[in-house]
C-alpha cells in the first residue's frame, strides 16, 4: 500500500470515529429530552408520545454537540465525578441561604454587610471547569462572578467578609478533581 492510499484510509478511519462519536453525542441527546418530556409531561397517550419523539428528536438533531460535546474515553469518569459534586453543592447554596438569612435579619444587618469584589487565579485549564467553577460560585448565594477568563482569572463580588475569605476554597478543588485537573 502507498503512503497516499494509507493517508486515504486514515483519512476515511478518522472521519468515521467523528461520525461515530457525533451520532453517540446525538444518541444520549435524543434519549435524555425524550426521557425528560417523559417525565415533565406525565403522558402516555400514543400521540403525544410520537410528537414527545419528533420534538425530541428535532432537539437532539440541532443541539446534540450542546450537552455531550465530544464523547472521548474519559467522558464516563468526568460525568460521574460530576454527578457526585452535584450534592455537595447543592448543600454549599442551602448553607449559603442560612448565611444570608442570618445576614438579613441580624439587628446590625449594616455593620455584618461589606460588600467586597475579590480577584484570584486559579490553575484551571480546561474552558469547561472554568466554567463550572464560574456558575457554581454565582449559584451560591452571596457571591456572583462578574468575570472570568480563560487564564483562570476570576472577579467575584461577595457580600461580605466572610463569603469572600472563603473564595476559592474548597469549591475550586472540587471543581479541579471534578475536571481532572491539577491544582
Amino acid at each position: 500500500m502507498t503512503d497516499s492510499n494509507n493517508n486515504v484510509a486514515k483519512k476515511v478511519g478518522d472521519t468515521r470515529a467523528a461520525f461515530f462519536k457525533s451520532f453517540f453525542s446525538f444518541l444520549i441527546t435524543f434519549v435524555f429530552m425524550f426521557l425528560s418530556w417523559i417525565v415533565l409531561s406525565g403522558k402516555f397517550d400514543p400521540l403525544l408520545l410520537w410528537l414527545g419523539g419528533i420534538s425530541s428528536f428535532f432537539v437532539a438533531y440541532y443541539f446534540y454537540d450542546l450537552l455531550f460535546p465530544a464523547m472521548e474515553p474519559g467522558y464516563g469518569k468526568v460525568f460521574f465525578r460530576f454527578i457526585s459534586y452535584v450534592p455537595w453543592l447543592i448543600w454549599e447554596i442551602i448553607k449559603a441561604n442560612f448565611h444570608l438569612l442570618y445576614l438579613a435579619f441580624h439587628p446590625q444587618m449594616k455593620d455584618l454587610i461589606d460588600p467586597h469584589i475579590i480577584t484570584f487565579k486559579t490553575n484551571l485549564k480546561s474552558d469547561i471547569a472554568i466554567t463550572t467553577l464560574a456558575n457554581s460560585i454565582t449559584l451560591t448565594p452571596g457571591t456572583i462572578t462578574v468575570t472570568a477568563d480563560s487564564d483562570g482569572v476570576f472577579r467575584v463580588h461577595a457580600i461580605d467578609r466572610e463569603s469572600a475569605d472563603a473564595l476559592p476554597g474548597t469549591m475550586l478543588k472540587k471543581v479541579a478533581k471534578v475536571f481532572g485537573e491539577k491544582i
